[in-house]
């Protein structure tokens, strides 16, 4: 007989190896979160020069062809991590994280002069919870997701063509459209990549390291497009 009467009996599958796989994975996305944060912070600290900067703004805000040139080079650095995921070094990675969050700061300092503080911080704040929510409950649901991709990322596709038909029509209501959809696409995915991140938290050493950079960069991703399909929902445009 037990030594504490009222102690109950744990659960056969709480062994040493369930608890050693919830430590990893707990671990490994404090990691994932912890480069995220430092990546959001880096975008704002870019975004912020740039509006203290009339040289900045006259580079980046009002010369189309840098933006553009910036954009690109986003693009580059994104499907430079995906092709080389395996070989990447944790320094490597970093950089190129670092390097795209700088740039993504550079590139969307434009909405610091098109939509007031309030509105901004508003979507910010929508997006930073429904984040949060989703990212909790795709670690905590025992439902798979991970079928939800391909779907997603048809809608991904079918925004973008969205988006580039409203720049020649300028409708109004597709623009809702487009961002309460958006809204829903980038929830999922969300989710999604949460889930799908965790069979990297096994992956120990650098490559380990390597892999938390990189997901960070994804989850990074989404957050940001999330945020801007509140911003085209909710926005308030200066006067």
């Amino acid at each position: 007989m037990s030594q504490f009467p009222y102690q109950t009996s744990q659960p056969a599958w709480i062994d040493g190896r369930t608890a050693e796989s919830a430590e990893r994975e707990r671990s490994f996305f404090q990691a994932v979160y912890g480069w995220m944060f430092v990546g959001l912070m880096l975008t704002m600290a870019a975004s912020t020069l740039v509006v203290f900067s009339p040289m900045l703004q006259r580079l980046v805000v009002f010369n189309p062809i840098v933006w553009i040139v910036l954009s690109f080079a986003e693009i580059g650095l994104v499907f430079y991590a995906s092709a080389r995921l395996q070989r990447l070094t944790p320094q490597t990675a970093a950089i190129c994280f670092l390097a795209f969050s700088f740039l993504t700061g550079l590139t969307l300092s434009f909405i610091l002069f098109v939509y007031t503080a309030t509105s901004i911080v508003s979507a910010f704040g929508a997006a930073a919870g429904t984040f949060a929510a989703m990212s909790i409950w795709a670690r905590t649901t025992s439902r798979d997701i991970t079928g939800w991709g391909h779907f997603l990322m048809m809608g991904v596709v079918g925004l973008l063509i969205s988006m580039i038909i409203n720049v020649f029509v300028g409708s109004w209501a597709l623009n809702m459209t487009i961002g309460s959809i958006g809204v829903l696409i980038f929830t999922g995915l969300t989710a999604y990549k949460t889930q799908a991140l965790r069979r990297f938290a096994y992956a120990g050493g650098a490559q380990g390291q390597t892999y938390a950079i990189y997901g960070a960069l994804s989850l990074y991703i989404t957050f940001i497009n999330l945020f801007l399909m509140f911003l085209r929902l909710f926005g308030g445009r200066r006067r």
